[in-house]
């Protein structure tokens, strides 16, 4: 995957999230403006380019930027919200998450194999 979708609207995460149904949602909550999180990104993405992230859709909240969405996904999941912040979201449901030097290639492939 070359570049990842953005979810940057309510409305927009509310039609991702009933997806999720489907086909489960690798999500990353992302601070533009935070080293930890730039490194979560670049493994984000580096999974991204996996074969088995084929089994998943992917997507990024720029949490500074869409703030109300970021919001929303740690209200509706009840997770807490944390940045940066991977979920794995399986028919509307967090099944996994982790944050901050835990958003892994490694861990994301982990998580990706243990719930689909």
């Amino acid at each position: 995957m070359s570049e990842l979708p953005l979810i940057t609207s309510e409305e927009q995460w509310e039609s991702w999230l009933e997806e999720s149904r489907k086909q489960p949602l690798l999500l990353l909550k992302h601070s533009t403006q935070c080293p930890i999180s730039a490194e979560a990104f670049e493994a984000f993405r580096a999974f991204s380019g996996t074969s088995q992230a084929k089994s998943v859709r992917m997507g990024v909240v720029t949490v500074i930027e869409h703030r109300p969405v970021s919001n929303a996904i740690a209200e509706q999941l009840q997770v807490k919200h944390e940045s940066p912040q991977a979920l794995l979201i399986k028919d509307g449901k967090a099944v996994w998450h982790a944050s901050h030097w835990n958003v892994t290639q490694e861990s994301l492939a982990q998580a990706v194999a243990a719930h689909t």
